[in-house]
């Protein structure tokens, strides 16, 4: 199903600084935009709105439609390949797709294997992806860790425990994988940030805290990461309720650098969207009629 604004509800496109500051720059009533990717050349956002790919120049703020076809309509994990002119998509029919950053005919690239594949990461030499697969598209189950190479064929599990584990992203070196996952504690929705090296080993919990910590996102140099932060008690990632978009340094994951608070969620940051630069990334709101979107 297509995610749509509520009545009395806009969409707000913001860049957020490294130093900070947060700029606005773009908002709209009528398209509900998520999950910005920056492109390599750093001129634009890549986003999906009412199951289509959008781009939004970074320099003159217009939202222009990226013309696709062969894909179903798309949700929000989407990741632009290393080279910068090639993109792949998760659609709405559970499958993967790769596709022309600027336009054209999209391929499938996942089997029938009676799964559905959540896409989040593309590997730094472009050979692999990583995604989240969820068995015959049954919510109830937990989301697998799960890899296999950018041109199809064999997938790989990797052992993250046994609860749901979502948004997995590899580093800039290639080593690790980030991702959240509920597999350190009993308490269901309890999503914290973890790691495990791509081979498989050296599993590990990055930050231990009372809220619920969702998508890790590394800056391109490694040094910094952004995430999602929900209240305490939050069952998945859902749309519209009060969160905080966390900056942080890779080195100590516990004290936050700078916090955005907004209305939003779901959309809000699902994918990488650091510059190429890593001294900005981008962010969405949702807020409604009497909401504000604020930075501590």
């Amino acid at each position: 199903m297509l995610r749509t604004l509520q009545p009395g509800q806009r969409c707000e496109v913001w860049i957020a600084s490294v130093t900070g500051h947060s700029q606005l720059v773009h908002t709209t009533d009528d398209v509900l935009l998520e999950a910005p990717n920056w492109t390599l050349d750093g001129s634009a956002l890549i986003l999906n709105g009412d199951g289509k790919l959008w781009s939004l120049d970074v320099g003159t703020c217009a939202v222009a439609q990226v013309p696709l076809t062969g894909v179903p309509d798309l949700n929000n994990d989407h990741v632009l390949a290393p080279d910068g002119e090639q993109i792949f998509l998760s659609a709405n029919d559970g499958h993967i797709y790769r596709a022309e950053l600027n336009g054209g005919a999209a391929e499938r690239i996942t089997n029938d294997d009676g799964s559905f594949h959540f896409l989040h990461g593309v590997s730094p030499d472009g050979q692999e992806l990583a995604y989240v697969g969820i068995e015959a598209g049954d919510f109830t189950q937990p989301g697998k860790l799960m890899t296999m190479a950018s041109d199809g064929g064999v997938t790989a599990a990797a052992d993250v425990g046994a609860g749901h584990c979502d948004g997995p992203e590899y580093s800039p070196d290639g080593k690790w994988l980030y991702l959240n996952t509920e597999s350190f504690t009993s308490t269901p929705g309890h999503a914290q940030l973890a790691r495990i090296k791509v081979n498989g080993g050296g599993f590990e919990q990055l930050l231990e805290s009372e809220t619920v910590d969702w998508f890790p996102h590394l800056s391109p140099d490694g040094r910094l990461a952004s995430y999602i932060r929900f209240p305490g008690g939050t069952v998945g990632h859902p749309a519209d309720l009060p969160v905080d978009v966390v900056l942080v340094s890779t080195g100590d994951w516990t004290t936050p650098l700078h916090t955005w608070s907004l209305f939003g969620g779901q959309g809000t940051l699902n994918v990488n969207s650091w510059s190429p630069g890593s001294t900005r990334f981008a962010y969405v709101a949702y807020p409604l009629s009497d909401s504000e979107t604020t930075k501590d």
